[in-house]
């Protein structure tokens, strides 16, 4: 595969800004990709100030981030929205996003992809907004040094390929979450934060991710027994002295019920993040390698989906064949970088999860855990497609495996080992 330096990409994206700059006159509405959180609180105002006073219409995909969106149609007409669209994409985020990266084992160096694969997501619905209203334009909060301005703008690309895109991170003379705070203040936006609390956060039903303040330098350890750090569950050291057991049950790698009941993926994620969360479930503290260059250190919470991944790999390594699942492996590792990097809607991934698809469809069977103090324990896995014969593995006396059989494959595999040294001796001679 090609790979091109995020450096240069980097390069290009702010070259094309440049290049391709707004003619501010033609824009008359816009629609923001609109989550009430610091960004886009002071973005409907500054849009207002700095295109003409556009009319800005908001969107909200909601993908699960629950209190979030409380009072958020209010603040939003407020700071001069002509209105809102709150959008309910949380079955479609788990079908449509979740589940193909879940039966995948996707990863992008350990993360669990929380943030990657809900803004396609997003800015699916964003496009098809902005196409309904005769949008001139679609703006996001992204800052210049993230990763989510390349996922945004590659989907809206998808669907909308001739839409202007007004990103304020590359136009505005603010340069720091600081001055961004004083720019509501000076403007009477509400905020729920403030300097003590200013974690930049994202949050969905799949996660919750933690970074900046003392989270910049790596030395400092994550403060998870404070009071209110950590939302979708507990550290470790707070967990039960129990053991909590759980089963589940999946269907072709689609998790389909828990401890025995027929539920949604969302509903199966919601209740495991309750479950796993009381355990110390799904804590993860890296510094991961950006798209756009940049190292950044990372805290996230994902208690369920720590949970089905792991409850996975455990099925499939009674329903797949050896070939298969290391493919599979090699797989995951590809679809994480595309996930990660904004490229859902590519060929690409879509023939990624066609094999994973095809590769998944004996992954059928129930996995029981033990979850304590943060650890997921495997305690026993049944398929009716399970590979694995007793008959064959055990180490007692058997009918059906020649241990002779042995000597001749030794032989024929180690060909090519013989060879070599039989040419090593005589060249030595």
């Amino acid at each position: 595969m090609h790979i091109i330096s995020s450096h240069f990409i980097y390069f290009l994206l702010k070259e094309r800004y440049k290049i391709m700059a707004i003619d501010k006159s033609q824009i008359k509405k816009v629609v923001l990709a609109y989550s009430g959180g610091l960004d886009t609180s002071i973005i409907i105002p500054w849009l207002k100030e700095n295109y003409n006073n556009c009319e800005v219409i908001a969107v909200s995909g909601n993908v699960g981030q629950a209190d979030e969106l409380e009072g958020l149609e209010e603040k939003a007409l407020k700071t001069g929205a002509s209105k809102l669209y709150i959008e309910d994409l949380t079955d479609e985020f788990a079908d449509e996003f979740i589940v193909p990266c879940l039966k995948a084992g996707a990863k992008y160096e350990d993360y669990l992809l929380g943030t990657s694969f809900a803004r396609p997501a997003i800015a699916k619905r964003l496009a098809e907004i902005a196409i309904a209203e005769g949008a001139d334009a679609i703006c996001h909060g992204c800052t210049g040094k993230g990763n989510d301005q390349v996922r945004f703008e590659l989907t809206i690309k998808a669907f909308a390929p001739d839409m202007k895109i007004i990103a304020p991170w590359r136009e505005w003379s603010i340069k720091s979450r600081e001055e961004e705070i004083e720019y509501a203040e000076a403007h009477n936006i509400p905020l729920k934060i403030n300097r003590e609390t200013n974690y930049s956060k994202d949050k969905n039903f799949w996660h919750l991710s933690h970074e900046g303040l003392d989270l910049e330098d790596p030395a400092n350890e994550p403060q998870y027994e404070k009071e209110g750090f950590l939302e979708m569950g507990v550290s470790p050291i707070k967990a039960p002295d129990a053991p909590t057991y759980i089963t589940l049950d999946f269907e072709a790698g689609k998790p389909v019920a828990l401890n025995g009941k027929k539920m949604s993926v969302k509903e199966i994620i919601l209740a495991l993040n309750e479950i796993g969360g009381a355990n110390g479930i799904g804590l993860l503290d890296i510094v991961e390698n950006r798209l756009v260059g940049m190292k950044s250190r990372g805290v996230y919470e994902t208690p369920g989906g720590t949970i089905l991944y792991k409850a996975l790999d455990v099925l499939k390594t009674i329903c797949l064949d050896k070939y298969t699942a290391h493919e599979m492996q090699k797989m995951a590792i590809t679809l994480g970088e595309v996930v990660y990097n904004g490229q859902w809607y590519t060929p690409l991934r879509e023939a990624i999860s066609a094999f994973v698809d095809k590769a998944t469809e004996t992954c059928t069977g129930t996995v029981k855990l033990k979850l304590y103090k943060g650890n997921m324990i495997n305690a026993g896995v049944t398929s009716p497609y399970s590979l694995y014969n007793p008959d064959f593995a055990t180490f007692d006396e058997d009918e059906v495996y020649n241990q002779a059989d042995s000597a001749g494959f030794i032989n024929l595999f180690g060909l090519p080992i013989k060879v070599k040294a039989m040419m090593d001796q005589q060249n030595k001679k």
